[in-house]
């Protein structure tokens, strides 16, 4: 069994209180798939409640259900976690200084121009589309596009009775951008403390409630912005967007290089404007920036390539007009690439929550 295997297996046993499986809670720890078997840890948040007593039976029982040879090793553990939305939280959880949020992903680009929001945007929508609780925070202070993406530019958040921001709430998905704060025809003229004070802001001054993702769409670079969110908070993983040119190639390396140097795991590429597929040849695939680039890029990583989204016209316009194209056209093609791209970068968040410990906040040192 691959590891892969083991985790959808763990999918069917489900914990009561909340109605979620225990590889959606982030209850599933240190995987070990090897020739001896498959060993891991089962994190509880009340070790005495009466799934506590059934859940090692029934863990195992879901992995030989697969391969009844399969030897499984099962330790018990307890720890004080965020089931919904109320939350306690203690030990490494606390991480992520948010935790009512069970995942957070950075999406990110190393240049500007490679349709970084688009993919923000439509996986979000494609992840909710898959059932699972979502926001989407956009951190690109200076340029923010999700309120234009969404049909919500005039849009206000409201401030709630214990003074936290309340997000926009629009197809199921919680908004938060600087564009629902200002008005969409000033500038944001800031120097990066003040930057970095709204994006510290956006995660503690804000009631998001109980999220399984929070999707975040980072600026292009590596500057102020991104050094912020990983002195603040533990991101799950980072999903770099690239197009398949060589100057994007190079750039995308650039953001990879960022989070590794930051112990940010890396959860996989995104190959936009991958190829253009003629309306009337459905048959054809021209590749107009190069063919397979980040593919390789990938490969030479060793890191997944998440998905490969082609130019579309329909996508660009539904963007434009406020309805991402996951939403307005769920059947179309390019949505069903989409629905892909979620359930990849799904598995590998769940891969990584369960074969690695949470991310710290990390303490950056100037000299």
């Amino acid at each position: 069994m691959s590891p892969v295997d083991v985790l959808d297996a763990l999918r069917t046993v489900v914990e009561p209180e909340s109605g979620y499986d225990i590889v959606r809670l982030k209850l599933i720890r240190d995987l070990v798939v090897d020739d001896a078997g498959v060993s891991f840890r089962v994190v509880l948040p009340d070790p005495t409640a009466p799934f506590a007593s059934v859940v090692e039976e029934r863990a195992t029982a879901a992995i030989q259900a697969r391969d009844a040879s399969v030897r499984v090793r099962v330790s018990m553990d307890n720890e004080m976690i965020g089931l919904g939305d109320d939350i306690s939280v203690q030990s490494d959880a606390n991480a992520n200084s948010v935790p009512s949020i069970r995942n957070i992903i950075a999406v990110a680009s190393g240049k500007g121009g490679v349709g970084k929001s688009t993919m923000a945007v439509n996986l979000a929508c494609a992840l909710a589309a898959k059932g699972y609780d979502v926001g989407l925070m956009d951190a690109d202070i200076y340029g923010p596009s999700i309120p234009t993406m969404f049909g919500v530019r005039d849009a206000r958040p409201r401030v709630n009775e214990n003074r936290k921001l309340v997000p926009i709430e629009t197809h199921g998905i919680k908004l938060l951008s600087m564009g629902f704060l200002v008005e969409p025809e000033k500038a944001v003229i800031w120097r990066g403390p003040m930057v970095s004070n709204a994006i510290r802001q956006f995660f503690g001054d804000t009631n998001w409630g109980a999220l399984d993702y929070l999707v975040m769409d980072l600026p292009p670079g590596t500057g102020d912005i991104q050094l912020t969110i990983v002195q603040t908070i533990g991101l799950t993983g980072a999903v770099v967007v690239s197009t398949p040119q060589e100057v994007a190639l190079a750039d995308a390396r650039k953001a990879v290089a960022m989070f590794q140097e930051v112990d940010v795991p890396v959860l996989g590429l995104i190959e936009n404007m991958a190829y253009f597929v003629p309306p009337d040849l459905p048959d054809r695939r021209y590749h107009i920036f190069g063919e397979g680039g980040a593919a390789e890029l990938a490969r030479s990583l060793k890191l997944p390539l998440l998905g490969e989204i082609p130019i579309e016209q329909p996508l660009r316009e539904a963007c434009d007009n406020g309805r991402p194209i996951v939403i307005s056209e769920p059947e179309s093609a390019v949505s069903r690439v989409f629905d892909a791209l979620a359930a990849e970068t799904a598995r590998q968040v769940d891969l990584r929550n369960a074969g690695l410990d949470p991310t710290q906040r990390i303490e950056i040192l100037y000299r």
